[in-house]
């Protein structure tokens, strides 16, 4: 495989827990978590489950992109998931001063609804047919890289809760093997009644706040939001005024194939994953120093996520946290959500805490953090991201 190295340059994220990089940050380290009984979204279970929904209107979120009609409000065929994406990307593409004009710039973005928070009111509201467009979820890649004047290559990913950790992985092989120079990749989700609908038929929701790798864990919390990285060229990074957030040093998909919508109780394809991320890294298990866990409070996921890095870290583990105990179970958002967290995690050197987590899991032999970590250096972080069908992904970040 082509090692070439791949660097971070910026960052963008809009969560349950802020509408900025600053913003999440600053929860992350405050232990501010974005839970709370619904309010925005329109749904037969409101005071039955707390959702992370950003906290903001759809009318708010246009005003922060700037795209607005003659009233000040968003057009009516613009998706909720599209505005998200926005924000986020725009944030990481503006957050580094790519100045050359010469530079082939792709965006590679993943989300698993598209527009069917529009497509759910038109149904209910029989709206005009003519309205009825930029739903399917690349055309939210396409309306967001229009705006920010982004045309040498666009793909989008759907591969479930793995989708913006399989986009940051395919983007980065792009610049590897010479096809771009710089490429926004991430993902973006919104929250729609389908979605909360469907978790529900699951029976893997919480009713209350979610408790990652607990032994009472009761399942996990949906929420919404977007993130992106900047991910550059060695060449590219070179020519940057300030210094890349982090590299880019290993990544691997596996698919196990166990079941459409649980894990391997073995944790086969996690384990996959995690071990093909090394290997293509070229470092051991010793070498990280945080896992960014996968972590959605369920019952099977987290025994089998639990029982993958029992057999590739065993004896030493090191410490590790699910940051959806912050910002609920993003979806296809959430790969590219966290690949900002831990990207921060190696530039600031910070371990962020599993909140209310209380019980050891009887199966393993290993406990998350529960408090905010800043006094020990981090240079390299597992990032776990596993998806529906068994499609489970992992990046590593290190220290550029």
């Amino acid at each position: 495989m082509n090692n070439n190295p791949v660097y971070i340059g910026g960052l963008g994220v809009i969560s349950a827990i802020g509408r900025s990089v600053a913003e999440n940050l600053h929860a992350l380290e405050s232990g501010e978590a974005g839970m709370q009984a619904i309010r925005y979204l329109e749904t037969v279970h409101r005071g039955e489950f707390p959702l992370a929904e950003v906290k903001a209107s759809n009318e708010d979120l246009a005003m922060q992109t700037g795209v607005v009609d003659g009233r000040g409000r968003p057009p009516v065929n613009v998706s909720r998931t599209a505005l998200l994406s926005f924000i986020a990307a725009r944030e990481a593409l503006e957050s580094v001063d790519l100045k050359s004009s010469n530079l082939r710039i792709g965006m590679v973005s993943a989300n698993t609804v598209g527009g069917m928070d529009k497509t759910e009111a038109f149904y209910r509201k029989k709206e005009r047919l003519r309205d009825v467009i930029l739903h399917e979820c690349g055309s939210v890649t396409e309306w967001v890289a229009d705006r920010l004047g982004i045309s040498d290559h666009l793909t989008t990913i759907n591969t479930a809760c793995s989708s913006s950790a399989n986009a940051i992985f395919f983007a980065a092989r792009l610049i590897r093997h010479g096809f771009l120079d710089a490429v926004v990749a991430g993902g973006t989700d919104s929250l729609t009644r389908f979605t909360l609908n469907g978790f529900n038929t699951l029976m893997i929701l919480d009713r209350e706040y979610c408790m990652p790798f607990d032994e009472d864990r009761r399942g996990l919390n949906l929420g919404e939001g977007a993130g992106y990285v900047l991910l550059v060229s060695e060449r590219v990074a070179a020519s940057l005024k300030t210094a890349p957030v982090a590299r880019l040093a290993g990544f691997c998909n596996r698919n196990d194939a166990f079941h459409q919508t649980a894990s391997s109780p073995d944790g086969r394809g996690s384990f996959m994953a995690m071990q093909g991320a090394l290997e293509s890294s070229g470092l051991q298990p010793s070498d990280i120093d945080y896992i960014n866990l996968h972590g959605t409070g369920t019952a099977n996921n987290d025994l089998a996520e639990g029982t993958a890095i029992d057999r590739l870290f065993h004896p030493s583990y090191p410490p590790m946290s699910s940051t959806k105990s912050f910002t609920g179970h993003t979806l296809g958002a959430s790969g590219g959500i966290e690949a900002v967290f831990s990207a921060l995690s190696v530039q600031k050197d910070l371990i962020y805490p599993n909140l209310r987590w209380r019980t050891a899991m009887k199966e393993l032999p290993f406990t998350p953090e529960t408090s905010l970590i800043k006094d020990r250096p981090i240079r390299h972080v597992l990032s776990n991201s596993f998806g529906f069908g068994g499609n489970c992904s992992s990046l590593i970040f290190s220290k550029h």
